[in-house]
């Protein structure tokens, strides 16, 4: 018995494989946009900072009703069973059996029945049996490490698809308002194309300009029309994406304003290696690098021998008020050691090392692909922002040449061209204007998701 206690305390303290380190990963100083250094603290819930109470309806939706992040919530249940699972192995299973017969023997048997005992003979047995493998190498450890480390991704997985859904709808929430604000913009022009055509057919009919001011201008209405048809087209298309984002799929959006929004405070990027921490996604790959690491060493403990007690104590009667008086009981000890396997067992080590190394290559492209999000939201926002003003003076100087145009026009010192032109360019300008706003309102967000999402 000492030398089974002994074995017990020396199985505590061995345990096989490759302890994880994070490994190093050499990453820039900074970002190469400019970045202040400090770490504001960011809301959980970021989308609120836009001031949009339907907007912060839809993303509650999203989060309660989305069919994705149900898939997410319930990979994790998956995950939690499969770590008691593998927890459950570092303990002794036990089992009880419990079997009552009656049962008569042949009197033409060889050797014949013992004179002077029954041929029907009753028996009863209540046995408790357990087989236990003393995890000697730490293989159970480390699948205990390697299912921890699985459950932890997988909760960072559903993390992911938050994060991603709650951009994805902010980003069509901004999508569709921008339609809003260009059907504005569209009514606008049309209505102003529609005076130019009034304008038109009048001086034709007064002989003061030819029919072709007429076909042009009716042209430019025509081009209007379609232009605000297919704006309405695709501000359906989103609202359906929006409807199918939040599991309602008989959601209405009324109009809004996309200049009503806030532009919410550009955060901080802090430093590259930040990342590290705050990306649910970069903490998932080195989640899967961790199991990875531990599976090495279930593998390699397969390659050592194993140790296992077994044993059962129980009662046997011929009846059963009797079986607890006569009691059964029996110890063992067994050990069995792999001989030859013709390379299988260190084939399987192999593979697990090369799935780290996969992982390991998996980690660092999420964290380079991290850094380059980040880059690119931060030259995009700040890019965007610098082009709102060059794009108001346009849209402004657009607007004082178009009426200048007309003026021009129905004084008769220009042709009607220079009305089409103008009213071309005050379109686009204005269209311009509205997608810049959408864009850098869209960068916001696509910042908001690089840095992983609120932190504090």
């Amino acid at each position: 018995m000492r030398k089974v206690v002994g074995v017990l305390v020396l199985a505590g303290c061995t345990t096989v494989g490759p302890d994880y380190q994070r490994p190093e990963l050499p990453l820039p100083a900074g970002y190469p946009a400019a970045a202040e250094k400090a770490e504001p603290e960011i809301p959980p819930e970021w989308w609120k900072l836009y001031s949009d109470p339907e907007l912060d309806a839809l993303v509650a939706d999203v989060r309660s009703r989305n069919a994705d992040l149900r898939i997410a919530a319930a990979q994790v249940e998956e995950a939690e069973a499969v770590m008691r699972q593998a927890h459950a192995a570092l303990f002794p299973e036990v089992n009880v059996n419990f079997t009552r017969t009656r049962s008569r023997v042949g009197t033409l048997t060889s050797p014949p029945p013992i004179a002077g005992q029954p041929l029907e003979r009753d028996d009863a047995r209540l046995i408790a049996s357990t087989s236990y493998e003393i995890d000697f190498w730490g293989r159970y450890r480390r699948a205990d490490e390697a299912a921890r480390a699985g459950l932890l991704g997988t909760q960072l997985a559903r993390e992911v698809v938050a994060l991603t859904l709650g951009s994805v709808t902010a980003q069509t929430y901004f999508g569709l308002r921008s339609l809003d604000a260009q059907i504005v913009v569209l009514d606008n022009s049309l209505k102003l194309r529609r005076d130019s055509l009034d304008i038109a057919r009048a001086r034709a009919a007064s002989g003061l300009a030819s029919e072709l001011d007429v076909h042009q201008a009716q042209g430019a209405l025509s081009d209007a029309l379609v232009q605000r048809r297919d704006a309405v087209r695709v501000r359906a298309l989103l609202e359906r994406q929006l409807a199918q984002l939040s599991g309602k799929l008989d959601l209405k959006v009324a109009g809004g304003d996309l200049f009503a929004l806030p532009m919410p405070p550009t955060p901080p990027a802090g430093l590259p290696s930040s990342l590290l921490e705050r990306r649910p996604d970069i903490r998932a790959a080195e989640q899967s690098m961790i199991a990875a690491n531990a599976l090495i060493g279930v593998a390699r403990a397969a390659r050592f021998p194993t140790v296992s007690l077994t044993g059962f104590l129980g009662g046997q009667s011929a009846a059963v008020e009797d079986i607890v008086s006569s009691g059964v009981w029996s110890v063992g000890l067994g050990v069995a050691m792999p001989l030859f396997d013709a390379g299988r067992r260190a084939a399987l080590e192999e593979q697990q090392a090369a799935r780290y190394r996969q992982s390991l290559a998996a980690w660092q492209r999420s964290v380079e692909g991290a850094f380059r999000e980040v880059s690119d939201a931060l030259v995009n926002l700040q890019e965007t922002s610098a082009s709102e003003a060059d794009l108001l003076e346009r849209v402004q100087a657009a607007r004082t040449a178009l009426e200048l145009s007309q003026v021009r026009y129905e004084s008769g010192y220009s042709p009607y061209l220079e009305v089409l032109d103008a009213q071309r360019t005050a379109n686009d300008a204005e269209l311009a204007f509205v997608r810049n706003r959408q864009a850098r309102l869209g960068f916001s967000v696509d910042l908001m998701k690089a840095l992983g999402g609120g932190w504090k």
